[in-house]
């Protein structure tokens, strides 16, 4: 079970931006900025408000080392995700859809963020 990420941006505004929309049909907001100190890195924290569980870092991003996925409540959910992460500016890579190759009741969509990470937004039924 995983408690949270910290993911490496290029740009933290545009990344906060990008990231405040395409995350808000999932009720995830960015709310908890963390000032770094003693060699650990300034944190941009999103979560639900009480709990932060995906975090944004300055630095050099490496698309090609992760890939993750957040939860949606429904199937709905996701497309609402899919439009605003690509009104976001986020580029497609898999538009929604149930994808039955990984099991039934598997509904998902996957964008590129600004700096080419690849995540996925996904409803299980």
């Amino acid at each position: 079970m995983l408690d949270h990420i910290i993911l490496t941006v290029s740009n933290v505004e545009q990344s906060l931006a990008f990231y405040e929309a395409a995350l808000k049909p999932l009720n995830i907001r960015f709310f908890m900025p963390y000032k770094g100190e003693d060699g650990h890195p300034d944190l941009w924290g999103f979560g639900d408000g009480t709990k932060a569980c995906f975090w944004l870092k300055q630095g050099t991003p490496d698309p090609g080392s992760i890939h993750w996925g957040f939860k949606a409540k429904s199937s709905a959910r996701v497309d609402d995700f899919y439009q605003a992460a690509i009104a976001a500016g986020a580029k497609d890579n898999i538009s929604p859809r149930a994808r039955v190759e990984y099991y039934s009741g598997y509904y998902a969509a996957d964008v590129f963020d600004p700096d080419g990470y690849s995540f996925e937004v996904v409803h299980k039924s």
